[in-house]
């Protein structure tokens, strides 16, 4: 026979699978998240029973379980972005508004995205997004969303000069763009089956170059398809240096020798409308009232929305790139459409009212929590400084927006970011001259209790570690 204490005896005492998922304690858990994520979280608890780090307790292993299990069936975290980048492509650019966030709950079941209630037929697909932004930009003959930017560059280039038509795509040196993750955009042109044709240089291009670049088309037999003007938008060129103005190109392209040729410009972030905060920024409505043929840009940037690629201009090229096969690939889905059309529509998004945010309120809401924190622990090394933010995501390079933080130690960032409790919601901060900076600008004014709970949690559990 077996001894007691023996590997048996511990697996005996295991208690068995089904008991322990069957809990009525594990009821909302199962319909929360899914039997299979559950099931999960019971072999680890067993697993600890077996190891004798946990009792042999129905109980106590359904306790264990529930404290293992995650808050949603997803592994994307909320975090809270006190990192002075307005938006952070790590942390997926643009939070929504939360009109936009009750659009896509309610675009979440069954809905009407391509039916027409009244007659009961079908309808445009998304056809309130595409009006919401054609009244944001009536400078634009017709619309029609995809599902990035470079989604929007992508069908442009296929339908007007690659897809087999073999044109030339001209577009300057010093607009050839690398974005994150090591994209280049004149590459992204070449994938298109498009030729790409370089003209200027680095640091100077100017429209005869381009006039020069229509030329030298006609001699060697081959056509334009497109003139592509792209905003450098995550650097600065300075010193000796030109770029063309939309308007130069639009006089061009207007003149070309063998007839007009389009002109897109893709403005990089996303403005719509001219934002005096950001005067240097390009956007959608100025580059088509200066003679863009076509533009693009990004719903998940300065707009404030979700992730799409935005395509405005002329009727007749629009209607041929929402016919081109390849839109059908590139189309948006319901969620996408309803967050778009309830940021167009509805209050400001938060990214808005980040770059508007009021320095005083700023500094009112550190000073708040600053003196929580001292309260609950007179020792905290805290203070309220002076920050700077920027805008991210590939926006306004070289703008510097004032902001104000609150300075801890070093030691602070890790455990902030990390947290360690699967219900905490992490907050990522940033490093600088030894201090772990929280900055404000990003972040919603009812997360400052968060911020402040959780930086009164840790304290305790630094203060004991370097003891």
């Amino acid at each position: 026979m077996t001894g007691t204490g023996t590997p048996a005896d511990a697996r005996r005492a295991v208690p068995r699978t089904d008991a322990v998922l069957d809990s009525p304690d594990l009821a909302g858990a199962r319909e929360r998240l899914g039997r299979r994520l559950v099931r999960d979280a019971v072999g680890r608890a067993q697993q600890r029973v077996r190891e004798g780090a946990l009792a042999p307790d129905l109980d106590a292993v359904v306790a264990a379980v529930l404290a293992d299990l995650p808050p949603t069936a997803s592994s994307l975290r909320p975090v809270v972005n006190a990192t002075g980048v307005l938006l952070h492509t790590n942390l997926g650019r643009a939070p929504l508004s939360a009109a936009a966030v009750r659009a896509v709950a309610d675009a979440a079941g069954t809905t009407d995205v391509e039916l027409d209630l009244a007659t009961g037929r079908r309808a445009r697909r998304g056809r309130g997004a595409t009006a919401a932004l054609a009244a944001a930009v009536p400078d634009a003959g017709a619309v029609h969303v995809v599902n990035n930017g470079a989604a929007a560059l992508v069908l442009a280039c296929t339908a007007l000069a690659g897809g087999g038509l073999d044109r030339d795509v001209v577009m300057s040196r010093g607009e050839m763009v690398e974005v994150g993750d090591g994209f280049r955009l004149h590459e992204l042109v070449a994938s298109t089956g498009a030729r790409l044709r370089e003209v200027g240089t680095t640091n100077r291009t100017t429209a005869a170059d381009v006039a020069a670049a229509f030329e030298a088309a006609e001699r060697e037999g081959r056509r334009v398809g497109l003139v592509l003007k792209v905003h450098p938008s995550n650097f600065r060129v300075e010193g000796f240096t030109a770029a063309p103005g939309t308007a130069d190109l639009a006089r061009v392209c207007r003149s070309a020798p063998g007839g007009r040729v389009p002109l897109l410009v893709d403005t990089g972030s996303g403005l719509l409308a001219p934002r005096r905060d950001l005067p240097d920024e390009p956007d959608a409505a100025s580059a088509l009232r200066a003679g863009a043929d076509l533009v693009t840009a990004s719903g998940d940037k300065l707009l404030g929305g979700p992730q799409a690629g935005l395509l405005l201009g002329r009727a007749d090229l629009v209607e041929q790139l929402r016919r081109h096969p390849l839109a059908r690939a590139l189309r948006v889905d319901k969620l996408t459409l309803a967050a778009l059309e309830a940021t167009l529509t509805g209050p400001p998004p938060p990214v808005v009212a980040a770059l508007e945010a009021d320095l005083g309120h700023l500094r009112e809401r550190a000073q708040r929590c600053a003196a929580a924190l001292r309260t609950a622990d007179p020792d905290l090394d805290v203070a309220v400084v002076d920050s700077e933010a920027v805008v991210g995501g590939g926006g306004a390079p070289g703008v510097v927006l004032p902001s104000v933080a609150l300075s801890l130690p070093e030691a602070f960032a890790e455990p902030l970011r990390r947290t360690g409790q699967p219900e905490a919601v992490p907050v990522l901060t940033r490093v600088e001259g030894g201090r772990c900076l929280v900055d404000l600008r990003a972040v919603l004014p009812h997360d400052d209790a968060l911020i402040g709970a959780l930086i009164g949690a840790l304290t305790g559990a630094l203060l004991a570690a370097r003891r």
